[in-house]
């Protein structure tokens, strides 16, 4: 009869096995506990890896179905883009405060989400002078370069290669807005206001990917909205100098205007940008970004039915549209398969 196995000999099951220094299971090769166990742990690793980048395209996308209402109400609010961005923050850092209160951040850590915020609302004001110089559809779709710009910036700002396959979707997009380009000369003052908006948005992003990190959704929003409050207060006068603005500055907001601004800061900030942070947990900023590039067709659409924009557009216009969706669908393919 066979000796017994001693303690020391006895092989150990799949949960008291010891973790190597690479984070796998050291697992044994003997008996039926060994091979079978490790392809089970992996399997189930990719499946819940998918089960995130899943779940971060649901979020991601149902923050872009947001974003498509963000153009409109910059139509429909007929206040300065200067007083749009800043009550549309002050309603945001008031709502966020009856919900979150002021939790508690290092002082590196609020700085690092005001100046995130400072970029926002410089991003925002640059957008809506964008549609008020021009309309709209031009003010969204210059939007779509950001992906081309954070193909640019996230290398740089997080330190990793650049990627020849971003670079390459990017240029379909830069393509489809050349393309646009070809519109009445009317229009090219808020083309140029709407792609500088690109690149501090692109900016904002990538940034905001860092400063987030191991931090709420919630309160990145709050003090983002709140210090960037602050912030935007000093980059106005700034601002007024570059782009001077035939309304008037510094206007309280009533009637239909104040409806449309606790509207816009309700879901189109507060359950926009809580969608995006916790995408942008789950996948690269470049992708987050590039998918936004389909917020110009939510906004188009709607624009098409409310303010009838469609007659002032061409042919041009709608081609540029199409390169603009092929990069957006290359790329959530690319990410998909990456899991990223």
């Amino acid at each position: 009869m066979p000796a017994k196995l001693g303690k020391k000999n006895r092989i150990k099951p799949l949960s008291e096995q010891k973790l190597s220094s690479n984070g796998k299971k050291r697992l044994s090769i003997f008996g039926h506990a060994g091979g079978n166990d490790y392809f089970c742990v992996r399997k189930t690793t990719i499946k819940n890896k998918m089960n995130e980048t899943k779940r971060g395209f649901i979020q991601l996308h149902l923050s872009v179905l947001l974003a498509g209402f963000t153009g409109l109400f910059g139509k429909l609010i007929t206040l300065n883009e200067v007083d749009i961005v800043w009550y549309r923050m002050l309603f945001t850092s008031l709502i966020l405060l009856v919900f979150t209160g002021l939790p508690r951040v290092g002082w590196k850590k609020f700085a690092e989400l005001t100046g995130c915020g400072a970029l926002l609302g410089l991003h925002w004001m640059l957008f809506y002078g964008s549609i008020k110089a021009s309309n709209v559809s031009i003010g969204v779709i210059c939007f779509s370069l950001v992906g081309f710009f954070t193909a640019l910036f996230e290398p740089l700002v997080l330190k990793r290669r650049f990627s020849w396959a971003e670079l390459l979707f990017s240029l379909v997009t830069v393509a489809g807005v050349l393309c646009i380009f070809s519109l009445d000369a009317r229009y090219r003052y808020g083309i140029a206001i709407g792609v500088v908006s690109s690149a501090v948005c692109a900016l904002y992003a990538v940034c905001n990917k860092r400063a987030s990190v191991d931090v709420r959704s919630r309160t990145v929003l709050m003090y983002q909205m709140s210090g960037g409050l602050v912030a935007v207060s000093a980059i106005i006068p700034v601002y007024l100098l570059c782009f001077p603005s035939n309304q008037p500055v510094m206007v309280v907001p009533e009637g239909s205007n104040l409806w449309f601004m606790l509207c816009h800061a309700l879901f189109c900030t507060v359950g926009m940008y809580l969608l995006q942070i916790q995408a942008l947990k789950r996948l690269s900023a470049f992708t987050v970004n590039l998918t936004y590039n389909l917020e110009p067709c939510y906004t188009i659409v709607l624009a098409f039915l409310i303010f009838g924009e469609g007659r002032e557009l061409n042919f041009s216009f709608y081609l540029g549209i199409a390169l603009i969706l092929l990069s957006v669908l290359l790329q959530s393919s690319r990410a998909w398969h990456k899991g990223a």
